[in-house]
């Protein structure tokens, strides 16, 4: 893989984690376009997901800030319970990443992969067109409605199925805040997407034969990392001004017009 090809990904990755589109479904559209296999390298992988982190990192530090402040006053304050909220989210992906990971690996694995993405986006486009048609709510985000949430975000495990997309419109259709429902969508990604990096960087210092097999340069993985980071950055800001102003359906047609792209596609591939 070139630094070019690296580059063109770690921009893919960046911008379609925060924008509701599938950042898993446009690297298989990616990959297929660019004739390269750079989402099956583990550094690679793990480049891009941490510079993703990172720029929500960047982006929300003051409320992270203010959240690790109420977490080690050690007392049930506002802080912690938003904190409780977003651990009850991580339980459905918990049950999946820990029961049925080689079930959803099996998947990308598909020969019809990019069928599948093309099928996926449609259920994307119609979660937004849903969310963008329901009146705002004004309710906090309860325990029930993060469990809710996280099973969004379950779901979106799926190649095509928005992770923020999902959980952005599953908070809306619940009736929670604009603003609260995007906050909660960027900030309760941190920790699955920080335990899949480690548990890949895991994987690769304990396999090195796979690593090296895979045989990318520096200069691709720094390529990459920068993109994503710069990229997260921008749509993640980009993203939270959109929720508050609703308007999610133009990403709704946008999910529509590529999946059927690739269901087209698929059948050219």
């Amino acid at each position: 893989m070139s630094w070019i090809e690296a580059l063109i990904l770690g921009i893919i990755q960046g911008l379609t984690e925060f924008l509701p589109v599938s950042s898993s479904g446009h690297l298989e559209i990616g990959k297929h376009l660019l004739g390269v296999e750079a989402t099956d390298n583990l550094s690679f992988t793990v480049a891009v997901h941490g510079a993703t982190v990172l720029s929500t990192l960047v982006v929300f530090r003051k409320d992270i800030a203010s959240l690790l402040a109420g977490l080690f006053s050690f007392s049930w304050n506002e802080q912690t319970r938003y904190i409780a909220a977003i651990a009850v989210s991580m339980i459905p992906v918990l049950v999946v990443g820990l029961f049925f990971k080689d079930h959803v690996e099996a998947i990308f694995d598909s020969p019809a992969i990019l069928l599948i993405v093309g099928c996926m986006l449609f259920i994307t486009a119609s979660l937004l067109a849903l969310a963008y048609y329901r009146k705002s709510g004004d309710r906090d985000i309860s325990f029930k409605d993060a469990f809710i949430i996280g099973i969004a975000q379950t779901v979106a495990i799926m190649p095509g199925i928005s992770r923020s997309g999902a959980t952005i419109a599953t908070g809306l259709l619940l009736g929670n805040r604009k603003h609260e429902v995007a906050r909660f969508s960027f900030l309760m990604v941190l920790i699955p997407i920080i335990g899949e990096n480690l548990l890949s960087m895991y994987k690769s210092m304990s396999s090195p034969v796979i690593e090296s097999s895979q045989g990318i340069g520096l200069m691709p993985l720094l390529a990459g990392f920068v993109a994503a980071f710069v990229a997260g950055w921008f749509a993640c800001r980009w993203m939270v001004e959109l929720v508050k102003k609703g308007k999610l359906i133009w990403f709704a047609i946008y999910c529509a017009v590529v999946g059927a792209l690739a269901v087209v596609g698929s059948f050219w591939a």
